[in-house]
Parts: structure tokens; C-alpha cells; sequence
């Protein structure tokens, strides 16, 4: 990340996922002595956590906090002097304070009450979002955001079984209908197929990403970061599924042509000025012995793309 970023002393940069602080006192670190970082996080927790830890740096002006979402980036800077900035940073999905609070109902190792909001001051829980739909807007939620291809059968299992408000009771339902939907396999080794992941995984990563908005948050995200960015400035994105970093991809590979493919026009597309260029055509993956020290590290994959120099807005 901070060789992505190209983080250099003095620069100026933008933290919008600030979780527990580790970006942030690296960004801190590498642009030390007067590099500043302005750090969002839409969970009040973490904005506390993050305060009592770095209370120098926030004291000397070098560190700023904002208890916003990351699709609220453009009006933040702007607010606290952060108009044009050397490189922003994003890192989606969940922290681990938040997977390892049951109290915020984002695991299903913990039995605890079902919320997964990350501001639980605004919106409403997954628990109301499962009681309240039907069976089908519940299955949409499940396939579309979580790639679930038992979804009907859980969705219904869920309504079957309302209500529902808690992460343990949610998990025996998810695991219950799928085992009825995969009959014993027989043949060699005998028995059930190993499950490579918990059987809830997926659908409590598709009621977080609806009950929170995330992909929505990113496409909104996304335009207000290129245009805080200087030419030259590099954006870093660290996507933990195959949704959010499907959608960073492409939006990174369209702004970085010049000819952008449109189907509907005559010429098959139109001629436009490139404004990124992507830095890793692959996306950097966490080496092994990254994944032996931090297991939750192993999905996550990192994606790297400069503003062009010509580009001033």
C-alpha cells in the first residue's frame, strides 16, 4: 500500500476506511514530519479507538477524523482544507473490532443480536431487513450480493422461521436449508463434500452489503476520489469480495482508455482522455506468509491506479 500510494514526507492523504488505525499510522509514519491525513470512518467505535490512540498527532494537526462514510469523502475534505491530496485509500469490508464484537451481530461465530450496521445510530439492522421482506426480495438479496445459489431455499427458510434477531439463530437456519439442499455424496471418500467456507458465509455478506449500502457507497465514492486526487496522485483500493473488486476494476480500466465501448453508439463507442493509469494489471494478493499471520488477510486483493499528470481536475 504505501509503496502503491508512492507515499512521500509531507504529502497529503486521505484515509477513508480508518478500522483500527493501522493505514493511517503508516500513512502518518511515511510522510512524517508534516504530512497530513484526514481519516473517515462511518463507525463512531472506531472514530474513539482511533482518537485515544493517535491524540499527538491530532493534537499537532497532522492527523484530522471525520465520523463520515467513505461516499461523503468529497464534501469532508473540502470541510477540513483537503481540496487536493497526493493519495487516498480505501479499505473495504469489515475490521476486525467489528467481526469481534457480538454485540454488532456481524459474525456468526458469536451469537449475538443481528445489526451489522456499521453506524448503528442510523438505518436499520439486518434483523429488521429479514422480518420485514418477503421471501423473494430476501433470495435477491442473498444471490445478488452474496453469489448465494441456494438462495431461494435459505429465503424461505428464513420467512419459515421468523422471527429472527439473532446472528446464532441465523446460522442454524442458513446451515439447515442448505444441508437439505445437498444430499450425502456418495462414491469415493463416501460421505457429505467438505465445506472450503462456514455455510452462512455468503449470506451474511449479502445482508451486511445491503443493510449498508457498500456497493453503492463505492459507485458514489469512486468520482469523488478521482477528482480530489492531483495529477499524479495515486488511488489504493483493498477489496475483500469479488462484487466490490469486479466494480473497481472496471472503473478503473474505463477511465484509464481512450476509446470507452458503447454498444448503442454508431461507432461502437466514443474517444475520451484517459484520467487514471492502472499501476498493478493484477491485483496484488497477500503472500503466504501474510495469510499465516492474519487468516483474514487471504481474500483481500489490492488494486493500484495513478490520475494522469495532465488531468488538474
Amino acid at each position: 500500500m504505501l509503496t502503491g500510494l508512492n507515499v512521500q514526507p509531507g504529502g497529503c492523504f486521505i484515509d477513508g476506511t480508518l478500522g483500527g488505525g493501522g493505514h493511517t499510522q503508516a500513512l502518518l509514519s511515511h510522510s512524517h514530519p508534516n504530512g497530513r491525513v484526514l481519516g473517515l470512518d462511518a463507525d463512531p467505535a472506531a472514530i474513539r479507538r482511533v482518537r485515544e490512540r493517535f491524540a499527538k498527532e491530532i493534537n499537532a494537526g497532522r492527523l484530522i477524523l471525520a465520523h463520515a462514510t467513505f461516499d461523503q469523502t468529497a464534501r469532508v475534505a473540502k470541510q477540513h482544507g483537503f481540496a487536493t491530496v497526493d493519495g487516498i485509500l480505501l479499505d473495504l469490508g469489515l475490521s476486525s473490532f467489528q467481526l469481534d464484537t457480538p454485540a454488532r451481530g456481524f459474525a456468526f461465530q458469536h451469537d449475538g443480536p443481528l445489526d451489522m450496521r456499521f453506524d448503528p445510530t442510523v438505518g436499520r439492522g439486518a434483523a429488521e431487513l429479514i422480518n420485514r421482506k418477503s421471501w423473494a426480495e430476501i433470495a435477491d438479496i442473498l444471490y445478488r450480493y452474496g453469489e448465494e445459489r441456494h438462495s431461494r431455499a435459505i429465503a424461505r427458510a428464513i420467512v419459515a422461521n421468523r422471527p429472527v434477531t439473532t446472528t446464532g439463530e441465523l446460522a442454524n437456519i442458513v446451515r439447515k436449508a442448505k444441508l437439505d439442499c445437498a444430499p450425502a455424496r456418495r462414491g469415493r471418500g463416501g460421505g457429505r463434500g467438505r465445506q472450503k467456507i462456514h455455510p452462512a458465509t455468503r449470506t451474511f455478506q449479502a445482508l451486511r452489503i445491503a443493510v449498508n449500502d457498500e456497493l453503492g457507497q463505492l459507485e458514489r465514492a469512486l468520482p469523488q476520489m478521482l477528482a480530489l486526487l492531483r495529477g499524479g496522485g495515486r488511488l489504493a483500493m483493498i477489496a475483500f469480495h469479488s462484487l466490490e473488486d469486479r466494480l473497481i476494476k472496471g472503473w478503473m480500466r474505463d477511465r484509464s482508455r481512450g476509446f470507452l465501448p458503447d454498444p448503442s453508439l454508431p461507432a461502437g463507442g466514443r474517444e475520451q482522455v484517459p484520467t487514471l493509469s492502472i499501476c498493478n494489471k493484477k491485483p496484488i494478493a497477500p503472500a503466504a506468509i501474510e495469510i499465516e499471520k492474519n487468516p483474514r488477510s487471504r481474500s483481500a486483493r489490492l488494486r493500484i491506479a495513478e490520475k494522469c499528470k495532465s488531468i488538474s481536475l
